[in-house]
């Protein structure tokens, strides 16, 4: 299989970026294992679910992202475990960590959102995990939807782990809405949990449609990762996904 292209700005001003999206289960396993997948995989944007949430989190999870060549842009404890890393490419227009309504009994829920540029595109960003709960789960995917478009931009990309496969009222609901990546142009490996023995895809990586999706899977035959690594580093895989951004249009200037 053709590997993902690399990231590079266009001479259009579109931008070519990866994406990844993984759920790193608060750092309880292989650390470094876990930088090395992610290292290998030389993203753009690292979508993060489980997060540390709370003893010196955001020390353990700005370790990682140096230890991945990468920065915090925002999430963790704040939004109750989604976070975002990026590389130096991307510039930061502005980010917010949103709390979802608690439900009763069951573990709060979160979403890290950010807007960044990467050369002439502009880009929204958010990064989920949804609940257990099925119902709880399908009002979470509503509001993920309303966020992005709080957003107020053309582009945005959304990814996490849905807790939920393709058959999934919630994943569907998402799917309607967005391009669900995998679908539209497959690569790599497909189920995500868990690692020993992959049986769902209940992580996923989602863009609008204005996005042209250039291939999104399981990175197996990335080089760099290893088998090895990706069963030490957490029990889900992660979705690593190539896309072109269409450059932002430019509002015309007033004439004084």
């Amino acid at each position: 299989m053709a590997p993902l292209p690399n990231s590079h700005t266009e001479p259009d001003g579109s931008a070519v970026i990866r994406v990844l999206s993984y759920n790193i289960r608060s750092l309880r396993d292989d650390t470094d294992a876990l930088a090395r997948v992610i290292t290998a995989c030389a993203p753009d944007l690292v979508l993060i679910q489980e997060a540390p949430r709370f003893f010196r989190w955001r020390k353990k999870l700005t370790r990682l992202a140096a230890a991945s060549g990468l920065v915090l842009l925002t999430g963790g404890g704040t939004a109750a475990g989604p976070a975002i890393l990026c590389s130096l490419r991307a510039t930061v227009e502005r980010t917010e960590d949103v709390l979802l309504p608690l439900t009763p009994g069951l573990h709060r829920r979160g979403l890290a959102t950010a807007v960044v540029r990467f050369g002439g595109a502009r880009l929204g960003v958010i990064s989920c995990h949804l609940g257990l709960d099925g119902r709880e789960r399908h009002v979470q995917g509503g509001m993920l939807l309303d966020r992005l478009d709080q957003l107020g931009v053309e582009h945005a990309v959304a990814g996490g782990d849905l807790n939920e496969g393709p058959e999934g009222r919630t994943f569907r609901l998402l799917a309607g809405a967005l391009q669900d990546c995998r679908e539209v142009a497959p690569w790599g490996g497909e189920e995500t949990w868990t690692h020993g023995e992959p049986h769902r895809r209940i992580d996923a990586v989602f863009a609008t449609k204005g996005v042209e999706v250039l291939g999104s899977g399981v990175p197996l035959d990335q080089p760099g990762v290893t088998r090895a690594d990706l069963a030490a580093a957490t029990d889900h895989l992660p979705v690593l996904t190539a896309l072109r951004v269409p450059a932002a249009q430019r509002t015309p200037e007033r004439l004084s």
